[in-house]
């Protein structure tokens, strides 16, 4: 079989040298050529037709945003990029994994470092994955925009559309104030996908809705920050000992395992510990699903999208099986990755098989009509 082709793209002759080094050791890919600048990796993708590229963000004369910019709208193919870990490093990759990068690699110590061998595993298993990625999906996706409108739901277009809705006037059943909750779990493909969903809820969606993304540390909170301004919900990077309220999403932090906890009797909060990496994740799906089991006396709806992997098929199947309302996955359609989905589906524990842009309308829907 022949090996997959990659573009490397880097101002540095430095890190140009060490990653075609790293990806050199993998003899199912090759690096067919380099390019110093985002204006030389848009030409070389059309000339060279890589089956992947990696791809920095800073650099001269066109930066890694805009090249990948042009790359998606004139010759698609998949992009990895790779982003330092600074707070502006992981704002700008946010903004790459919504206009179409497949993934990324943070680079441990700046864009100059030795570092970069630590992540030799998972930059060529993020290229495995690149290289298998169905571009027609990936690009349909990032060059389309959300609906800036909520979805309207059968029999009652606007149950949440104002406090004063049939919806907002329910007595609550507690201090909490909420009957429902929303819990999402996704991986590669994640931030696209969320920014899809969260952007069409309505702004007085009356649950809270609780995420684990699989993402490394302070990247999360550029995350969070991304989907706060494109979302009528309010959505914070969780912190320990947060009260959970409805119409607010929290996106668990990179490095913690995030669980939902009674709050006493009346309220509900967030948990966050440093405990062993669940199948190789911190945080992990199935963690943050588990800790929903208890809480039969919520009406518990339950989404797993885009991701490499199972994690979060077994707490799906756990949560179905105490009576969760909702359980969703996310339809191979629109998934960039089908594998969290795919193994929900296998454990037959899924009401809903959905493409994603239907997604938040299903929830919406269910939570309308739950009594």
């Amino acid at each position: 079989m022949q090996p997959y082709d990659v573009l490397v793209v880097d101002d540095s002759v430095f890190m140009r040298k060490i990653i075609t080094d790293l990806i050199s050791g993998d003899p199912a890919l090759r690096v067919v050529g380099t390019a110093k600048n985002g204006k030389e990796a848009v030409e070389l993708v059309k000339k060279l037709n890589p089956h992947a590229v990696t791809m920095d963000i800073e650099m001269p004369e066109m930066n890694g945003l805009d090249a990948l910019r042009a790359i998606m709208n004139e010759h698609p193919v998949p992009v990895i990029m790779l982003s330092s870990l600074t707070q502006e490093g992981a704002a700008e990759t946010i903004k790459a994994l919504e206009w179409g990068a497949v993934d990324f690699v943070g680079k441990p110590s700046g864009s100059i470092s030795l570092d970069l061998h630590k992540v030799k595993h998972l930059l060529l298993e993020k290229l495995h994955i690149a290289v298998k990625t169905n571009m027609r999906k990936l690009s349909r996706s990032a060059l389309s925009k959300p609906s800036p409108k909520a979805p309207e739901v059968p029999k009652d277009p606007r149950p949440f559309s104002e406090p004063a809705s049939r919806m907002e006037r329910r007595p609550a059943t507690g201090a909490a104030g909420f009957e429902h909750i929303v819990a999402i779990g996704t991986s590669t493909g994640g931030p696209r996908a969320l920014h899809q969903v969260l952007s069409d809820f309505p702004e007085y969606f009356p649950a809270p809705v609780v995420i684990v993304q699989h993402m490394p540390p302070n990247f999360t909170k550029s995350l969070a920050q991304r989907l706060d301004s494109v979302s009528r919900l309010r959505v914070v990077e969780a912190e320990a000992g947060m009260i959970l309220e409805s119409g607010t999403a929290y996106v668990a932090p990179g490095g913690y395992h995030m669980t939902v906890a009674r709050n006493g009797n009346h309220s509900y909060k967030i948990h966050l510990t440093k405990e062993d990496p669940r199948g190789g994740h911190r945080p992990s799906v199935d963690v943050l699903f588990e800790s929903l089991l208890p809480m039969r006396e919520l009406k518990r709806h339950i989404v797993l999208m885009t991701g490499m992997g199972s994690d979060g098929a077994k707490g799906m199947l756990a949560l179905k099986q105490s009576g969760a309302v909702t359980t969703i996955a996310e339809s191979e359609d629109t998934c960039i990755v089908y594998g969290m989905p795919r193994a929900a589906v296998e454990l037959n524990c899924v009401t809903h098989v959905l493409p994603q842009q239907e997604i938040t309308a299903k929830l919406v829907q269910a939570v309308a009509r739950e009594p």
